[in-house]
């Protein structure tokens, strides 16, 4: 997903002169070519966040259109004051761009985790919030959105789908539709083992990359069914909860530090999100509601 945001802003840059890329000791070597061709549009500033955001905002106010780009933790944590005042607070435009999604460095610990900034930089007045999955989307969605009005997020991750999904911004997919009671709403990468554990199981599948604005006109599609969130990160469920008065559960980070290491595999896996375990969530509503609904 890097090298395609690398690839896909570097066409756009030999178009448009706006495009400015900052930097933040990552993706450096990536970006070479650029550099090479563009040197006076491409920072990098290395590790200080904050100034980071600074330099963005101030970019976007003289008619740039930057992309900032760093580690996911350290710009949506550590950098979320800046963002707030000089980018939301100022509705600045421009393009926040994160890699290390979730458990992406799970080797590196808590410390490189990163699974609260969707739910965190959602909460941001002006900020539009895309958990992208696939490089497809990657690719369709800057190219829509680099110009937006509004300060832009795309989250991006080491282990994406492959999955044909609706590229449009602030539009989920419908992937499975039986007209069953229970509907299996989802987003970003995690979308692979999701399909996996769903694939025979009657239960209808929604996905989002888009998580503000949220597609609440899809959500309410299946209003009468009950709905299960799985999610390797805050900020869906919540997402989904803007429309009232839904039944809803959720299946995926527990409130507590991941303080484990090894690959991402292996912490889903022990924390319940990987196809087996989240299959065996389906499976459980699936029992819950056929026993509610048997003749006594």
């Amino acid at each position: 997903m890097r090298a395609q945001f690398k690839n896909t802003v570097s066409e756009l840059a030999a178009q448009d002169d706006s495009i400015v890329i900052v930097l933040g000791d990552i993706s450096v070597y990536m970006f070479k070519d650029f550099w090479e061709k563009h040197p006076n549009r491409f920072y990098n500033m290395g590790i200080c966040e904050n100034t980071l955001v600074s330099v963005t905002a101030g970019l976007s106010s003289q008619g740039f259109s930057p992309f900032v780009h760093t580690i996911c933790p350290f710009l949506t944590d550590r950098s979320l004051e800046q963002i707030k005042l000089d980018m939301c607070y100022n509705n600045f435009a421009g393009n926040i761009v994160t890699c290390g999604a979730t458990f992406d460095y799970a080797w590196d610990g808590a410390t490189h985790h990163a699974y609260t900034d969707l739910a965190s930089l959602r909460m941001l007045p002006n900020m539009e919030v895309l958990h992208l999955g696939s490089k497809r989307e990657v690719d369709a969605l800057i190219r829509s959105q680099y110009k937006s009005p509004r300060p832009t997020y795309y989250r991006l991750s080491d282990h994406p789908h492959t999955i044909e999904t609706n590229t449009e911004f602030g539009k989920g997919t419908v992937l499975k539709n039986e007209g069953a009671p229970l509907t299996v709403m989802t987003a970003g990468p995690i979308l692979t083992n999701v399909m996996e554990a769903c694939r025979d199981l009657p239960v209808n599948l929604v996905y989002f990359h888009t998580l503000k604005p949220i597609d609440k006109a899809l959500i309410e599609q299946f209003r009468d069914t009950e709905i299960l969130v799985v999610h390797d990160a805050y900020g869906l469920y919540e997402a989904i909860s803007e429309v009232p008065a839904l039944r809803m559960r959720y299946h995926g980070l527990p409130d507590a530090f991941c303080g484990w290491y090894g690959t991402v595999h292996d912490i889903r896996k022990r924390i319940g999100l990987d196809p087996a375990s989240i299959r065996g969530a389906v499976q459980t509503l699936l029992e819950d509601r056929s026993q509610a609904t048997r003749p006594r």
